[in-house]
């Protein structure tokens, strides 16, 4: 598989995300069950998870947690 990334990211509602990743692929992520590591426990909070960003990846927080691509690529509905 080539090298997969995202390319644009809006929050829907709740922990899910709708992503464009750079195949022209249109996704949507719902991260409620894949916050259990400590780095993600902040985002448990949903005005903290609204407030991510796009790196040249993917999305991150101030914190410094993120998810590969390729993860929320395999997630995506």
């Amino acid at each position: 598989m080539d090298l997969i990334w995202v390319t644009s990211a809006e929050h829907l509602n709740d922990f899910k995300i709708r992503l464009v990743f750079n195949d022209g692929k249109v996704k949507t992520v719902n991260l409620e069950g894949h916050l259990d590591k400590p780095v993600f426990q902040p985002l448990r909070d949903l005005s903290y998870f609204r407030r991510f960003t796009l790196n040249p990846f993917t999305i991150e927080w101030e914190n410094g947690a993120d998810f590969a691509p390729e993860f929320l690529y395999s997630i995506g509905q």
